[in-house]
């Protein structure tokens, strides 16, 4: 707010966005313009240059229902162009509400408000990426993890949205059922007219059976009876409203035969294990397809943990993960603005080997000195490291790595 004309929060549905906005709101002494309050839109949209043109800075909460504003806010930025004017929510990305991104370029800067994180949860403030991105070796430590495979399975099924947090069982299930018909039934039908709308919560079951996975959409378009290329557009739609997102591949002009294809990811691992009917009952039990669901859904979960430290670092980092044509792959890469790289793997078990490492050894090969480390995070209690540039270490160090207490 001190540089940017405008600030944009979008995220989620019900991740606090509105609750963030409103503390704000108070510390200025301002009221909050709530677009989602049906007579307080038909007000705005009666009279936009009265709501917009109070004086700075002015909060507007939910502003996809009135794209409109987005003009007004142009125009009084003609008129003044300080820093603070405007700060405005939305759980539709911005830059995909058609003329959006033109209307504000160079005028406003976006920050993704995601569901909590595990730090966040507990009241603490995570370091894991800001001590990765400098030295991953900073991150192992003699004290062994007292996190065992239940607690990150209740972790992982129980997610970062609030109000499911504080639920259990059927209500918790209950939640999230709503919440995807709410999404889907008003944020994505705002966004476009669609045609085969009931087939929308099915596209997203299928796509959440492909999280932390390699996306493909010719597979879950044929798995629901729909075309590749709606199934494509519906996919964007659903990713504009954060149920999903795409997590690029990275380094396609690293070597030859690396793949260009983005994994898919479903923005909470909560609501991912609700759109799979996982329970704790079922990832608990010692059979291979549980095995491979609680991979995929830990991974998830751990990558959402990640990209929420990443959203509050300081250093513009891009992001992607890292997979060849021979299936040696990488979770997640960060490439720092030097060009030097980080990895991480993550692993549902207590034992890596084979895969697990051979993808970052491959890459740390072809890196050469742009490799700065690798990092496997696994369900073990020990910190170690292995051949000098890959550190093994608990999964928990993602929210305990260098934790301080808020005041």
């Amino acid at each position: 707010m001190a540089v940017e004309p405008v600030l944009i929060l979008q995220g989620p549905r019900t991740v606090g966005k509105s609750t963030l906005l409103a503390a704000l709101a108070s510390s200025s002494g301002r009221e909050v313009i709530d677009l989602d309050d049906p007579p307080t839109r038909e007000a705005v949209k009666d009279d936009l240059e009265r709501f917009i043109g109070g004086d700075p800075p002015v909060f507007i909460d939910e502003f996809q229902h009135v794209p409109e504003v987005l003009d007004a806010i142009k125009a009084e930025l003609n008129r003044d162009l300080r820093p603070g004017r405007f700060v405005i929510t939305g759980s539709t990305n911005y830059a995909t509400i058609p003329g959006a991104a033109r209307r504000l370029t160079g005028r406003s800067h976006r920050l993704d408000v995601l569901p909590l994180s595990q730090g966040e949860i507990a009241g603490t403030h995570e370091r894991f990426v800001e001590a990765l991105i400098e030295n991953p070796a900073s991150l192992i430590t003699s004290s062994s993890s007292h996190t065992n495979r239940e607690d990150y399975i209740r972790r992982a099924i129980a997610g970062g949205f609030p109000i499911p947090l504080s639920r259990r069982g059927p209500a918790r299930a209950r939640w999230f059922d709503e919440y995807v018909e709410l999404v889907v039934e008003r944020d994505v039908l705002e966004l476009s007219r669609v045609r085969q709308r009931q087939l929308l919560p099915r596209l997203l079951r299928q796509l959440a059976s492909q999280t932390g996975q390699v996306l493909n959409i010719a597979s879950a378009a044929a798995a629901i009876g729909m075309g590749p290329s709606t199934a494509e557009d519906y996919a964007k739609l659903l990713e504009a409203v954060f149920l999903i997102r795409r997590l690029p591949a990275w380094g396609t002009t690293v070597g030859s035969r690396v793949a260009a294809a983005p994994k898919v990811h479903v923005v909470d691992s909560g609501l991912t294990a609700r759109l799979l009917r996982l329970t704790e009952t079922k990832l608990a039990a010692a059979s291979a397809s549980a095995l491979t669901e609680f991979g995929h859904l830990l991974e998830t979960f751990a990558v959402g943990e990640l990209c929420k430290q990443i959203g509050w670092s300081e250093e513009t980092l891009i992001v992607g993960h890292w997979r060849t044509r021979d299936e040696d792959e990488v979770d997640l890469v960060l490439e720092r603005e030097d060009g030097r790289v980080v990895a991480v793997e993550v692993m549902s078990g207590t034992r890596p080997r084979g895969k697990k490492l051979s993808g970052l050894t491959k890459l740390r090969s072809r890196l050469g000195s742009r490799f700065l480390g690798g990092v496997v995070l696994y369900l073990g209690r020990r910190s170690y490291t292995i051949d000098g540039a890959i550190h093994v270490l608990p999964l928990d160090r993602l929210w305990l790595a260098s934790a301080r207490t808020r005041a």
